[in-house]
């Protein structure tokens, strides 16, 4: 197979000439399989591909909670759905992409690097997980109540209660199928084959839209539409990325689990990698916590939530889901340069795009939650809510993107203590925030929590990875750089800054405000653009050859 697919062919055996023969191609899991080296063009080409359908997913996603907002606004329906959906989601991140993932694409990147068993490894794997999950969800239907009130203890007093528990119960089956999904997500990002794996976000969103669409016209609850279309996603996700990986060679089906040295070493790498994932979605709990004693604070967060993840789906998520793969193949191969060459690239990336996103959401957080979101049931006090939550969590895109980056740094080493060791202090500053300031700021203090924790978990592996040797070293190109994307992106906010109060009239009016909003960001993009090249925080040929088709 061609090497530009990620997928090279056998070497010609020793004593006779590559040219005197074809080469012949070997199935992905077998032994003798090497992959192709990620070239920084191929890198940025990665994190566009995923980038591209993220954010096809996420301005679905958008369209999604537009709808959720208009029907249930910010009330007891949509509160109790939103952290019923919140369960899944959750264990999702603690058991699969945040924990053993991290641990099982550098033991799957060195059996295709090494020519063992890859396919036999994602298997054991694959059943692995499989079982557990089967004991989790079953566990978790029976421990309802008490999972819906450790999320949200001030439900308890009201109908929030009784719909949380009922959504959890019908939603939480999710976990199985996409957990499964995000290990044959890793599967096929390792071999350099990103389209499915990053597309199956979007079949949620439209089954979401679907699902309200179809209960409005047959006047079903919306909430009990909501939660029946949250599993029924799963399986669709899982059934697209399972396809795919069997097209790829990894045709995985589940047997019973098997404890075998390679089993045992990735549990070693994965137990300290989920106690950390556990860490991170205890201070999404802490955050809750504390929105769920103020009403209508859980849906402010969730739409807040949504905005600020945008940029950080788009950008953090493909470096994320690009990066590690790559760096752990090339410090298989003791590619040192490039391995410091595709960290740079990648921070360079991160920041140019996402530095300039959270001046925005701190600038203009009103204007894009009241376009966005106020109709119907979501009134002007939800807006304002809404915003200030929003450019909160602004100040933090750039910490929580900038993990996405350093965190690969670490897992690549199959080193998973440390995060764990550095999460633990996160949530310490988290929880002391969130709960010491809520009872004189009310629930922003959850938003200040969150992003406060986020820089000191950023500084933590900076600070962690400077004796790791020039793979994480910056270099003078990254340096240079970044005092410029910031001076760019600061010029912008300026220009946002005289140009939305000039705008707000047409913001106001109902057949004009997606129009006005749109001219907003364009200008906002114009500027950031111009001045950035004016001042070389980035350039045109370098965009157009990272971008350019073969």
């Amino acid at each position: 197979m061609n090497a530009s697919c990620g997928l090279p062919s056998r070497p010609a055996p020793s004593g006779r000439a590559a040219h005197d023969r074809p080469a012949r191609r070997v199935r992905p899991g077998g032994a003798g399989y090497r992959g192709a080296a990620v070239t920084p063009i191929r890198l940025f080409r990665g994190f566009a591909t995923v980038g591209g359908w993220t954010l096809g997913s996420r301005l679905l996603g958008f369209l999604r909670d537009v709808m959720i907002a208009a029907t249930l606004g910010a009330g007891p329906a949509a509160q109790a759905f939103l952290i019923a959906f919140s369960l899944p989601n959750m264990f999702r991140r603690f058991f699969a992409e945040g924990a053993f993932n991290m641990a099982f694409i550098p033991l799957f990147a060195k059996k295709l690097e090494g020519g063992g068993d890859a396919h036999g490894f994602a298997r054991d794997a694959f059943s692995a997980l499989a079982a557990l999950l089967i004991v989790v969800t079953l566990l978790a239907q029976l421990a309802m109540p008490w999972l819906i009130l450790g999320l949200a203890g001030g439900f308890l007093s009201d109908e929030r209660f009784d719909m949380a528990v009922w959504f959890g119960r019908i939603a939480f089956p999710y976990i199985l199928f996409i957990s499964l999904a995000a290990l044959l997500s890793g599967v096929l990002n390792t071999l350099g084959r990103f389209t499915a794996a990053a597309a199956a976000p979007v079949l949620l969103n439209v089954l979401f839209i679907g699902a309200m669409l179809l209960a409005g016209l047959m006047g079903w609850p919306m909430g009990d539409a909501l939660a029946w279309a949250v599993p029924v996603a799963g399986v669709a996700q899982f059934a697209l990325v399972w396809v795919a990986a069997s097209r790829a060679g990894f045709r995985l089906l589940p047997r019973r689990p098997r404890i075998t040295p390679e089993m045992r070493r990735l549990a070693v790498i994965a137990a300290p990698a989920m106690l950390a994932g556990g860490v991170v979605q205890v201070n999404l709990i802490v955050g809750r916590q504390v929105a769920s004693f103020f009403d209508g604070a859980i849906a402010w967060l969730s739409y807040a939530d949504r905005l600020y993840q945008l940029p950080l789906g788009v950008v953090g998520i493909a470096i994320g889901v690009v990066l590690l793969p790559d760096l752990a193949r090339r410090l298989r191969a003791e590619d040192t340069v490039g391995g410091r060459q595709s960290f740079n690239r990648a921070a360079e990336f991160a920041l140019a795009l996402t530095v300039p996103a959270a001046v925005a959401l701190v600038v203009i957080a009103e204007p894009l939650v009241a376009v966005l979101f106020q109709r119907g049931a979501f009134g002007p006090a939800d807006t304002a809510a809404t915003a200030l939550a929003v450019a909160v969590y602004g100040l933090g895109l750039p910490a929580f993107v900038l993990q996405k980056v350093l965190q690969p740094l670490y897992f690549a080493r199959e080193d998973t203590r440390s995060p764990l060791r550095f999460a633990l202090w996160a949530m310490a500053v988290n929880a002391v925030l969130a709960v010491g300031l809520a009872p004189f700021i009310g629930y922003i203090a959850a938003a200040i929590g969150t992003t406060v924790a986020g820089w000191a978990m950023v500084w933590q592996l900076w600070a962690g990875s400077r004796g790791m040797g020039d793979a994480s070293r910056t270099d003078e190109r990254l340096r240079s750089r970044l005092p410029r994307i910031a001076l760019a992106a600061l010029g912008m906010g300026a220009v946002l800054l005289v140009v939305a109060p000039l705008l707000a009239p047409l913001l106001a009016v109902s057949g004009l405000r997606w129009l006005a909003l749109g001219l907003l960001v364009a200008l906002g993009l114009g500027a950031y653009g111009a001045l950035g090249l004016a001042i070389g925080a980035f350039r045109i040929p370098e965009l157009r050859a990272a971008f350019a088709r073969r």
